[in-house]
C-alpha cells in the first residue's frame, strides 16, 4: 500500500469571524460553512497530515499561520441541504511573521499561485514550491 504524496493548501477566514488566535485557543476546528463547489472539491481532496496555510482575509490579507488536516472530509453538520463537506484542522504554528498579499504578488517565485488569481475562493490548493517560498518569506525580517 503506497502512501499518497503530501498536498498543500490555503484556507481563508476573516479575522473578525474566526482569527488565527481563536483557532489556536480552540486547538482544533471543523472547517464548516463552505458553500462553493470548487472549494468543496478542494476540501474533499485534502488528506490527513496535509499542511494548510491560514490566511486572514478582508482585514490584514496575510498568511499568519500553519495548520494540518487532522480529519479528512465528512458531511458538514452546518449544511441544511446539499452535498457539503468539512474537514478538521489543528494549528501547527504561527508564522515567524505574517506574509502579506502584496508581498506575495510582488514575488515572481509565486507566479501562478491560485490565491493571486482566484482571490474569492476560500479553500485553495498550493504547490509544494509555493508553500516552501511562503515559508521562506515568513522567515525574512
Amino acid at each position: 500500500m503506497s502512501k499518497r504524496p503530501a498536498q498543500y493548501w490555503l484556507v481563508k477566514q476573516e479575522p473578525t469571524a474566526y482569527s488565527w488566535d481563536a483557532f489556536v485557543a480552540d486547538g482544533r476546528t471543523a472547517w464548516t460553512g463552505v458553500r462553493n463547489f470548487q472549494a468543496r472539491n478542494n476540501l474533499r481532496a485534502m488528506g490527513k497530515g496535509d499542511r494548510v496555510f491560514y490566511y486572514h482575509s478582508v482585514e490584514g490579507k496575510e498568511v499568519v499561520g500553519m495548520a494540518e488536516v487532522a480529519k479528512e472530509s465528512y458531511p458538514d453538520p452546518t449544511a441544511k441541504e446539499g452535498d457539503w463537506v468539512c474537514v478538521e484542522l489543528v494549528p501547527v504554528k504561527p508564522l515567524a511573521r505574517a506574509v502579506t498579499l502584496e508581498e506575495m504578488k510582488a514575488n515572481p517565485k509565486l507566479d501562478g499561485l491560485l490565491l493571486l488569481r482566484h482571490s474569492r475562493l476560500s479553500v485553495i490548493p498550493v504547490t509544494a514550491a509555493h508553500f516552501a517560498e511562503i515559508e521562506r518569506m515568513a522567515k525574512k525580517k
